[in-house]
């Protein structure tokens, strides 16, 4: 199966700055050019870029990528939404992560941009009842990136995951849109519940490295979670916490904390 190359492409800013890039970049690198033509230049669209690279990472002796390729065509071709939050993926990686200087690189390089994008295929699979192939995906997403989101949690458009390595989300969490986080980070439960028992990350927060969410609370928009930090209690829209049970300890000290990526807490010192 092939998507068609009308899957948006009346304006498509992403996917045609990524192609140029691909250009330039066998012209500076040759030895790369196999794996940027199989990739990107091989393709139509964003989509069937992002389809075929699912099933390369993914594919094992015990599902193969021409499989997994099906899989994944049908369903881009499904559900739009797929493409469009990869786009927006795409964008927040640029805008956010330091290292990022092109398109090109969350689309070849990237394990936490790939990690989302598989898991969102992982997810529409479980919306389709798709159960076991889900679960399969989850897998391999953990063994391949060390990425390990349940397919039935909830994640907006817009994410970047910086690093990711050592990454968990549990099954009945739900991150917003235009949310940050690095590596290390746990939305996880706090027991052997079996009900809704995981974070509700709202838009625009910010989540520090090493941080554990934990439990059925609601982390509100535009806030920030320093590094390290243990959150078991709700918070507030627009506050920093941190700390070891994590507390308020100040204001998120900008209105998009998940954009800004400042990380640093300031510290009043006493007056001499």
């Amino acid at each position: 199966m092939t998507l068609p190359d009308s899957t948006v492409r009346a304006v498509d800013f992403v996917w045609d700055q990524a192609m140029r890039e691909a250009r330039d970049a066998i012209a500076g690198e040759p030895l790369l050019g196999g794996l940027i033509h199989s990739c990107i230049l091989h393709h139509g669209s964003l989509e069937q870029a992002l389809a075929y690279r699912f099933a390369q990472k993914l594919a094992s002796s015990e599902m193969s990528a021409q499989l997994l390729r099906e899989v994944s065509d049908t369903a881009y071709l499904d559900d739009p939404e797929l493409g469009q939050a990869a786009r927006a993926d795409v964008v927040a990686v640029y805008e956010r992560d330091p290292a990022c200087h092109r398109f090109l690189q969350p689309l070849l390089f990237f394990k936490g941009f790939q990690a989302i994008q598989a898991y969102r295929v992982g997810n529409w699979l479980w919306r389709q009842g798709r159960v076991d192939l889900a679960y399969f995906v989850q897998m391999r997403v953990s063994e391949v990136f060390g990425v390990d989101i349940h397919p039935n949690a909830r994640v907006g458009r817009g994410i970047m995951i910086d690093h990711a390595h050592s990454i968990v989300i549990g099954e009945t969490a739900v991150v917003g849109d235009n949310v940050s986080m690095l590596h290390s980070v746990t939305l996880g439960g706090t027991g052997k519940e079996d009900d809704d028992r995981h974070p509700k990350i709202s838009d625009g927060v910010l989540i520090g490295a090493g941080a554990k969410v934990l439990g059925n609370i609601s982390i509100g928009h535009c806030s920030r979670i320093a590094a390290g930090s243990v959150v078991l209690e709700a918070v507030p829209p627009m506050k920093t916490v941190a700390g070891v049970p994590a507390k308020i300890v100040g204001e998120a000290g900008c209105a998009q904390p998940s954009i800004m990526m400042d990380q640093l807490i300031g510290i009043r010192t006493p007056d001499a």
